[in-house]
């Protein structure tokens, strides 16, 4: 990661130019006449949709310089392969990518795994092994990376991931025609996004130079920017679009059922037989689209509102996350006023934050927030507590509750489950009131958590000496208050 302040590598997506703004200031300079009526009459398979082509990004640059929730990384079966996009990838996450890849134990053809981004501005990296090609086994190779795309996009879903950068699945070891596998990629998307299109606010295509002109060529046939465009790009389509979800049809594979296969096929009438017969592909059943469960859903619709309500809240702090590692946060660092430390009698990290060191009403609060949950995203995947100073803080430096309940509410819930133990340290007695009934009436779930701390020999009894590092007007308060206990302890000379 770059230190703070230093200007970053990472691009941020909100940054980039979408799939619709360079066309649409052709149209203004151009002042391009409208479509004929006639020709609207012949809509394309693919229409044209502005809601989707504002969530498309083609951007010529290395996938691993995205600021995004999820990029992509297309690997071998073992997750060690060796081209271009991997090898950058784990230039730019660090060493930790290895050692966490080692734990999935491989991944097979057409799947997508998930680990986290590391040292790199995405929080996430989706790991998928496009297919081997070979002419006489094209069917099977076409479906293994229709799946690629698909399960990418279907674990971004689950995970409620704003936005995912791709790169091209399909390398040149592997000898999938680009333009081919280009078709597949492009198709899959849209199909997910027209009916999934809620769950994903941007999707970047990360291209090289030499895969730039392809994606070009044949964008507008799966997502045309006018109506104009799509009546133009009509005639380009292949005959091969594949199916609803935009998975590649097999005629061979296309069984037909009948609903009532007891019955000779004479028992009934031509409509009647028509009306029974039905492809798999298409069949609810086939699908598993779930509509047998019909009233079960119903019956689980308060889960359900639940669950998505947890989904938005995890998109709401994947965007403060990727906000905290564009923004150059160096004046909030420079106060030192939240730092890591050693660990507790029970091995956890202990966490310090330094109440004089805030200066309320100097500083801005959101860029504060931002440099917490900077710090604290990779702290609080496993338990931790914190150990806040109250030492001589004034008004000055006084948190206010609504700050607190807001970072409380934006953190993700890894924060409030692995947060063990807050010890309040030298608090006043106006500051146990506030706190009494902050977590009360505000975040009950913290109450059990807070210990109130009077000197520093009880602090010690929870956390060892040598295991963190205290400012040293908090020295010079707790001997001046209650006596020297460690005075041979030497104070952090950063502090």
């Amino acid at each position: 990661m770059d230190p703070l302040g230093a200007p970053s590598q990472f691009v941020d997506v909100d940054s980039l130019p979408g799939w619709s703004d360079a066309y649409e200031a052709k149209q203004v300079d151009c002042h391009q006449s409208p479509v004929e009526k006639a020709q609207v009459d012949v809509r394309s398979p693919f229409p044209y949709r502005k809601d989707i082509n504002e969530k498309i990004i083609l951007w010529k640059g290395d996938v691993a310089l995205l600021n995004c929730t999820a990029i992509v990384n297309t690997s071998n079966e073992t997750l060690t392969d060796k081209n271009p996009v991997s090898e950058s990838i784990f230039m730019h996450a660090g060493p930790d990518l290895k050692d966490e890849l080692q734990k999935l134990k491989g991944c097979r053809t057409g799947e997508a795994k998930l680990t986290k981004g590391f040292n790199l501005a995405a929080r996430f990296i989706i790991h998928t092994v496009g297919p081997k090609y070979k002419s006489r086994y094209r069917t099977a190779a076409e479906s293994s990376l229709y799946s690629c795309y698909r399960n990418v996009l279907q674990l971004a879903k689950e995970q409620a991931m704003c936005s995912v950068g791709f790169c091209v699945i399909n390398t040149l070891k592997r000898c999938y025609p680009l333009e081919d596998a280009t078709h597949i990629a492009l198709r899959t998307v849209r199909r997910f996004l027209e009916v999934h299109g809620e769950t994903l606010e941007k999707v970047v295509f990360a291209v090289s130079e030499l895969e730039e002109a392809t994606y070009q060529k044949l964008l507008p046939l799966y997502f045309p920017r006018s109506l104009e465009e799509e009546v133009q790009s009509l005639p380009y389509l292949p005959a091969d679009i594949g199916n609803a979800e935009g998975e590649p049809v097999v005629p061979e594979r296309q069984i037909r059922i009948t609903e009532k296969p007891g019955l000779p096929d004479d028992a009934s009438d031509e409509e009647g037989l028509e009306a029974d017969l039905s492809f798999i592909g298409s069949h609810a059943f086939a699908r598993m689209e779930g509509d047998v469960d019909k009233q079960r859903r119903l019956i689980l619709q308060g889960q359900l509102s639940e669950a998505a309500l947890q989904k938005q809240h995890q998109r709401n702090y994947n965007r403060w996350l990727c906000q905290a590692r564009a923004e150059d946060l160096s004046d909030i660092a420079s106060l030192k006023a939240l730092y890591q430390t050693g660990v507790d009698n029970c091995g956890r990290t202990v966490m310090v934050v330094v109440g004089r060191n805030i200066p309320v009403t100097l500083i801005d609060m959101e860029k504060a927030l931002l440099y917490f949950i900077h710090v604290m995203d990779h702290i609080a995947v496993k338990e931790y507590v914190l150990v806040y100073f109250h030492t001589l803080t004034n008004d000055y430096n006084q948190l206010d509750s609504n700050f607190l309940k807001k970072l409380y509410d934006v953190v993700d819930a890894k924060y409030k489950r692995n947060l063990k133990a807050l010890y309040f340290v030298h608090p006043t007695f106006r500051s146990k009131v506030s706190a009494w009934f902050f977590t009360t009436f505000t975040v009950s779930g913290l109450k059990d958590k807070i210990h109130y701390v009077e000197s520093l020999q009880q602090l010690f009894t929870a956390i060892p000496p040598e295991q963190i590092d205290l400012p040293p007007f908090v020295l010079e308060y707790d001997a001046r208050e209650n006596g020297p206990y460690y005075s041979s302890y030497p104070p952090s000379p950063d502090l």
